[in-house]
């Protein structure tokens, strides 16, 4: 105890007005965040540079506690505990997780729902997602504060297909949100849902052919060794809320939640720069090892051409017509 406080107790006590420690000398507060990944991975680093940003915007004492490598479960877990205010604060889930509370946030990840990288930044830098984020919150208490992602996703595959005829029947694993079990098989694909880390062993066992990943996905989870054959399929570019519990947020002074907000953007930014810069060198790296092929495919646009009809239906059926519209319309 400092002989500021000691001091300040006692002319406190002498007058009646005894405090508790807890009141007189605050802990600095602590945060909790997840992530399934490594060190070198773009998720763990977007989550890094937010606590960097945290404490330069909020200039007082305050810990963070990062638990990588699936330490806490994976992302459906954190946000569940984020919605429940418990063990996880901040993390970086996929929209696919947020679908029992917003059925329009997984809409946000879909197939095809961006031309390329320039559209995509376009879209999240409009803030176009608002009304998705507004719905989480409202409904699941958790905040969505900024937007990392990039990876354009592939398909990994023990299988070669070139165009949508060597497609056909293909078992893929896919997300849980209903929309992309909808378009693989509009393509005329097999999807399944399996969870993100038993795919390698799906795959490995003959459970399925195929899944979808980005660059620091295949890289990390090393996919590549069960399904050495990427098809450039280029179906998807990833969205990756960084996400914050909102009973934890209730609970932090006001001049903390402003950093948490300027940060949380500024991270999401910074994730998307680092991901989306780097997806090809990855590829380009394992490529040269000897880790994958990359399969060239002809039938990129004949692909979405057969999903639009379902994304319009889709969106109509959960209310994002809106956004969909807008989106297309950029």
């Amino acid at each position: 105890m400092s002989v500021f406080i000691r001091t300040l107790r006692r002319g406190l006590t002498a007058i009646g007005l005894a405090l508790p420690l807890a009141v007189l000398a605050q802990a600095p507060v602590t945060l909790h965040g997840a992530v399934q990944f490594n060190d070198d991975h773009a998720f763990n680093r977007s989550l890094l540079k937010f606590e960097e940003l945290v404490k330069k915007y909020y200039g007082k004492p305050i810990n963070f506690v990062l638990h990588r490598n699936s330490e806490l479960g994976l992302e459906k877990d954190y946000f569940a505990y984020m919605n429940q205010g418990v063990s996880v604060d901040y993390a970086i889930v996929s929209p696919a997780h947020m679908s029992t509370f917003a059925k329009a946030a997984p809409f946000i990840d879909a197939p095809f729902l961006f031309r390329d990288l320039a559209h995509w930044n376009k879209v999240l830098d409009a803030d176009t997602l608002k009304p998705v984020a507004d719905e989480v919150a409202a409904k699941a208490d958790v905040m969505l504060i900024g937007y990392a992602g990039g990876g354009t996703r592939n398909i990994f595959s023990n299988k070669v297909a070139r165009n949508m005829a060597e497609l056909k029947g293909l078992k893929v694993r896919v997300q849980g949100a209903p929309i992309w079990s909808k378009t693989f098989a509009t393509t005329g694909m097999a999807p399944t849902v399996i969870a993100y880390n038993e795919i390698y062993n799906a795959i490995q066992n003959g459970v399925i052919n195929a899944g979808e990943n980005e660059a620091a996905g295949v890289e990390t989870m090393k996919f590549y060794e069960v399904g050495p054959n990427l098809l450039m399929t280029q179906h998807a570019i990833t969205i990756r809320p960084i996400a914050f519990s909102g009973k934890t947020f209730k609970k932090l002074p006001p001049d903390l939640q402003t950093a948490i907000l300027k940060a949380g953007k500024e991270a999401g930014t910074y994730g998307r720069q680092i991901e989306s810069s780097e997806d090809t060198a990855k590829l380009d790296a394992m490529e040269k090892a000897g880790r994958l092929k990359r399969i060239p495919f002809a039938d990129r646009d004949a692909m979405k051409k057969a999903v639009d009809p379902v994304m319009a239906e889709y969106a109509k059926e959960i209310g994002a017509e809106a956004i969909y519209n807008k989106i297309n319309g950029m």
